[in-house]
C-alpha cells in the first residue's frame, strides 16, 4: 500500500523529494506537505497543514491544531477516499501557511 501511495504522490507532483523521518516518509514538492506512516491496522497519510483544508469529501480525521490524516485500510481506499485530490489540497494548504 505504501508503494502505491508513493507512486501516486510522485505522479501528482514534479520535483517531488522524499525524506525518511519520524518513522515514515515525508513528501516535499517545493514545500513539505505530508507523509505516509505504517501502522499495524492501517497506513496513515498525514497532512502537515491539514487543519487548513476544507474537507470536501469528509475523509479527514484528527482534531489537532494543525495536522489531519486519512487512514487507508486497503488499496481500494486510495481511490475511494480520493487521496489524489487531498494531496493537491494538502500542498496548497502548506503553501498558504
Amino acid at each position: 500500500m505504501v508503494e502505491a501511495v508513493r507512486a501516486l504522490v510522485a505522479q501528482s507532483f514534479k520535483g517531488l523529494t522524499e525524506e525518511v523521518k519520524y518513522g515514515g516518509i515525508l513528501f516535499c514538492a517545493d514545500i513539505q506537505f505530508g507523509g505516509v506512516f505504517v501502522y499495524r491496522e492501517h497506513v496513515s497519510i498525514e497532512f502537515s497543514h491539514g487543519a487548513r483544508i476544507t474537507d470536501p469529501f469528509g475523509h479527514l480525521e484528527g482534531a489537532g491544531k494543525g495536522r489531519r490524516h486519512i487512514k487507508l485500510r486497503s488499496l481500494d481506499d486510495i481511490k475511494s477516499k480520493k487521496l489524489a485530490q487531498y494531496l493537491l489540497l494538502a500542498r496548497e494548504a502548506a503553501i498558504g501557511a
